[in-house]
């Protein structure tokens, strides 16, 4: 299973052609996806019509849903963002935190264009689709 992150899904919808998006694409027709209840969120609200907003609803609810909270995900994350900040690293977005920890201790690779998920690659083993 592979997470896709809100960043290529902003970009997917939009329409914007990225080496991200181009695989997402690709991915649709041969992967089990996932998209996070957060992740979810992100998208959904980024969408000004209502027409939008349902079409893209349909879409992502027939992917697989999984919450990437709770209680053992949140104190491992805060424990990867305690451990960026000691190399030097300040994620900047916990939710971003979040979703690298989910990924990390599930074992999927995650899909995204946010640099902000590269310290967790390089750092805490978070595995890149796109590597």
């Amino acid at each position: 299973m592979i997470l896709v992150d809100s960043s290529v899904w902003i970009d997917y919808f939009r329409g914007v052609a990225s080496p991200e998006t181009d695989r997402l694409d690709g991915l649709l027709e041969e992967e089990l996806l996932a998209i996070g209840d957060l992740i979810l969120t992100e998208v959904l609200q980024s969408f000004d019509r209502d027409r939008d907003f349902n079409q893209a609803h349909e879409f992502l609810t027939a992917l697989t849903i999984v919450e990437l909270g709770g209680r053992e995900i949140a104190v491992r994350a805060a424990k990867n963002y305690r451990k960026l900040r000691a190399l030097g690293v300040r994620p900047r977005k916990t939710i971003d935190t979040i979703i690298a920890t989910r990924c990390i201790e599930s074992g999927w690779p995650l899909l995204y264009s946010d640099r902000d998920f590269d310290p967790f690659v390089a750092r805490l083993g978070l595995q890149s689709v796109m590597e």
